[in-house]
């Protein structure tokens, strides 16, 4: 019986720990800047890599819509270096059927060498791409500043100003604009860059979780542009009025298997701090 017992736990143990089907992670963020009676939806995807979840990417699509989301955050390499752009596309065509939709790059999507044209198919769907850039939407009766930076690998590419000169120049005078505002930049790492400015949440990506997690006690083993043992691995953060999200994101590379860290669709409750509910 003994034996049994302890199959059966490690049985269950090992499915935990490998289970790698899409789950949704949710936050819930207050701000005085909402309407009493206003909340903002947001879902987060990051580091898809091309990767395809069923047909035409019907697993992730469906989930996403499934949270009825205001708007879809993109927070870079949403396809790669290595893998076919087919998934990528696939998810491009379906995700703006949802909401609107916001992307900044990735390092990988720079590493192909044809960031160019992956923006440009990006915008054919429908998506805004932010460059170092914002733009002001509406959600319900709220102003929102949505906003953007490339990931500063761009800095190899473009030969204009420097990655941080160039939010410097885009971003240092957000103070006088009015509204909740939302950056949307790949690496969590360089989270003490974004506090220089006026935002209220940052979302990011990159870490993957740290590959291996271990609940309660390891929130990630490694990081890429971390190391081991990574800070910014996956999870929220606060650093006074600013929110840091950090998506463990939803590709699923089996050559790194992911433990106990599920790709995971993020969803982000932006509520009133005057509300009652």
């Amino acid at each position: 019986m003994a034996i049994v017992i302890c199959a059966g736990l490690f049985i269950t143990f090992a499915a935990a720990a490998f289970y790698n089907g899409l789950v949704v992670r949710r936050y819930t963020v207050g701000s005085e800047k909402l309407g009493p009676d206003d909340s903002i939806r947001a879902v987060l995807i990051s580091d898809l890599h091309s990767y395809i979840y069923g047909e035409n990417q019907n697993d992730l699509l469906s989930l996403i819509s499934r949270q009825k989301p205001d708007i879809i955050l993109l927070a870079g390499d949403i396809a790669d270096d290595e893998a076919p752009f087919k998934g990528a596309e696939l998810f491009l065509k379906g995700v703006t059927k949802t909401a609107p939709v916001y992307y900044v790059s990735g390092n990988h999507e720079l590493w192909t060498n044809n960031i160019g044209f992956i923006k440009s198919t990006i915008r054919r769907y429908g998506v805004t791409v932010l460059e170092s850039s914002y733009v002001k939407v509406t959600v319900g009766n709220t102003p929102v500043i949505i906003a953007g930076v490339d990931d500063p690998d761009i800095d190899r590419y473009d030969h204009g100003p420097d990655w941080e000169s160039s939010m410097y120049t885009a971003f240092s005078h957000l103070d006088k604009e009015q509204g909740y505002k939302i950056l949307l930049a790949h690496r969590p790492e360089l989270i003490d860059v974004y506090r220089q400015f006026d935002f209220d949440l940052v979302v990011s990506g990159h870490a993957h979780g740290g590959q291996v997690r271990i609940p309660f006690i390891l929130n990630g083993l490694y990081a890429p542009g971390e190391g081991w043992f990574p800070k910014h691995a996956g999870g929220s953060c606060k650093y006074g009025d600013l929110t840091h999200i950090v998506s463990r994101g939803v590709s699923n590379n089996f050559r790194l298997p992911r433990i106990f860290n599920p790709p995971e669709v993020v969803v982000i409750d932006i509520k009133t701090l005057h509300s009652s509910s």
